[in-house]
């Protein structure tokens, strides 16, 4: 009678872009490895952005191998992408769990840029934004946005024969909520081992998180902030914005003036302007008031209807008097046209549609 011996225990593998160097050299020696390795390794993942272990190409097979029996590698990968008319690229990223979160490549003139997800779904409940319908699941980790990047730098070479230039965490979820992975992230992003791109392109935008935006001065931060600003007065903005009921202009006021302190930076304020509800004169005249808190500059934006919400975007002769009003008045403006609206790439549109992945 033969005996069944009992099967090994499966080993329980880790997410190797959560190891960190240190972890990393410790399990390459213990392993026989030399500590060298381990940076080989990071490089590979990122730097050279590997998906695989079997793409480690100056890495022995037996390390690899190694490498694969105790690690994985949980990537990003593009489930679903559309282009519009207007040149825009709006991706269905898909995470290791199956879930999904969107971002978008958004062509221009003179820069390319890459609108990225910080959570998948969003916990504030903005009244004019797909994404606050939706319920938050999870925040991504700071790998996983990295990868948005990967991905959408991938599209924008294909699709356009040149670099990407710009990132904006203006997709899906408030980024200051997700502090510590959208902060590594950023890290990851800008430095020399990883995809080496300038701060000064990088623009992290929130709903308006008081206590977040003095940390990100504290922490001295290497990227733009923008404040989803949206209306000009506290009645106005709890009306679309409940997170304003717990961060008041006041609270906001005092934050961005100890960030600029801090930092030397300018803040830009984000404005969508909404048909009868803040697209007055006496709307941009108080705007002009938050205008004067620090220097800024302001981006009036078109509004981009959505299937739960009423709000219609404002005539362009009052987007246009409005620009003019504070134009004149030294407040550097600018007015942002809608991209890939066809798609419902456009701001404020992006919610997933599509079922999750098995």
């Amino acid at each position: 009678m033969l005996l069944e011996l009992p099967l090994a225990p499966a080993v329980k593998k880790r997410d190797i872009r959560k190891t960190s160097p240190d972890e990393l050299k410790a399990f390459m020696v213990e392993h026989g490895e030399k500590p060298f390795r381990a940076k080989q390794v990071l490089e590979w993942l990122w730097k050279n952005t590997a998906a695989t272990f079997e793409e480690m190409n100056n890495i022995s097979v037996a390390t690899r191998e190694l490498l694969d029996k105790h690690f994985v590698i949980n990537g990003v990968t593009v489930q679903n992408q559309q282009l519009s008319n207007d040149g825009t690229i709006k991706s269905a990223f898909r995470l290791f769990d199956g879930n999904i979160v969107e971002g978008v490549l958004i062509p221009h003139d003179t820069r390319m840029t890459a609108c990225i997800s910080s959570q998948v779904g969003c916990s504030l409940t903005c009244k004019f934004c797909a994404t606050g319908y939706m319920d938050r699941k999870r925040n991504l980790d700071a790998a996983e946005i990295y990868d948005q990047v990967v991905r959408i730098r991938e599209q924008c070479e294909a699709q356009y024969g040149t670099p990407l230039t710009n990132i904006v965490y203006m997709g899906m979820g408030e980024p200051l909520l997700n502090y510590a992975n959208v902060v590594e992230s950023v890290r990851r992003i800008t430095a020399p081992d990883g995809l080496n791109m300038a701060p000064r392109r990088i623009t992290i935008s929130t709903a308006g998180i008081a206590k977040m935006i003095k940390k990100l001065a504290d922490d001295d931060v290497k990227a733009n902030l923008a404040l989803s600003l949206h209306a000009p007065t506290d009645a106005k903005r709890n009306e679309i914005m409940p997170i304003n009921e717990a961060n008041s202009l006041a609270a906001l006021k005092e934050a961005l003036q100890y960030y600029h302190q801090k930092t030397g930076r300018k803040v830009t304020y984000e404005y969508i302007v909404f048909e009868n509800f803040n697209d007055e004169l006496e709307d941009a005249a108080e705007l002009l008031k938050i205008a004067k808190w620090l220097p800024c500059k302001v981006n009036l934006i078109e509004y981009n209807p959505i299937e739960n919400a009423s709000y219609q975007n404002a005539d362009a002769d009052k987007i246009t008097a409005f620009h003019k009003f504070l134009a004149d008045r030294g407040v550097q403006t600018n007015i942002r046209r809608s991209r890939g609206k066809d798609i419902d790439a456009a701001c404020g549109q992006l919610a997933v549609k599509e079922k999750a992945a098995a």
